[in-house]
């Protein structure tokens, strides 16, 4: 999930827009803390080459274009999923709050983060920034990470576009060792080589001198 995102969740703002409502208000002409779209209940699927490709929810969206800086609220939670082309979830972003800086191209999201990358290890935070400029996702809240292989907690999380390349500071964790590891086992040629020499030693030392 690289820049296309900024553009999926777009696509999914004026795909869900309602044209029900077609009644007209007074003119606003101060609107900087009003936003220029509002979208409740977004639920949109977005294809990629003819393929389904992700799933976005959000229960409501906001653009706001005459704040500093311009941002897109969506306040009460977002939920994205990358589907495989079998139509298998193969990874997920889920959040309580997301807040989005066009202008900076930085995400960030708040609350209960959840995220699942494509190698199905889970990530757990309460704060997490996507800056997409510089192709970065990171935190200083306390993060857990939980693999197949491995499990990691810790804080100052750094990671590429996909979380499959990441560093965690101040961690703790678990790693599996292999069995025939934990115990070294000694070498019976060398053994007795080291029993032999040591014998002929004791000897020379208990030998009197002539």
């Amino acid at each position: 999930m690289r820049k296309l995102i900024p553009v999926i969740l777009l696509l999914a703002v004026l795909f869900s827009c309602s044209e029900e409502d077609k009644s007209t208000g007074p003119l606003i002409e101060n609107r900087d803390s009003l936003p220029i779209l509002k979208s409740v209940g977004v639920s949109t699927l977005i294809s990629d080459s003819g393929i389904i490709r992700y799933k976005i929810i959000a229960e409501d969206w906001f653009i706001y274009d005459k704040t500093t800086p311009s941002y897109w609220a969506m306040e009460k939670g977002l939920f994205i999923e990358r589907f495989d082309e079998s139509y298998h979830v193969e990874a997920f972003i889920s959040c309580d709050t997301a807040y989005y800086y066009d202008k900076m191209e930085l995400w960030e999201l708040r609350g209960r983060v959840f995220v699942k990358n494509l190698k199905g290890e889970y990530f757990k935070t309460e704060l997490l920034f996507w800056d997409h400029s510089k192709h970065l996702l990171y935190s200083d809240r306390y993060m857990e990470i939980k693999g197949e292989t491995q499990e990691l907690s810790g804080y100052d999380f750094k990671s590429n576009e996909s979380m499959t390349q990441y560093s965690i500071h101040s961690s703790k964790g678990a790693f599996p060792v292999k069995e025939e590891s934990t115990m070294p086992k000694p070498d019976p040629g060398k053994m007795a080589e080291y029993a032999d020499t040591s014998s002929n030693q004791k000897e020379k030392e208990t030998t009197p001198h002539q």
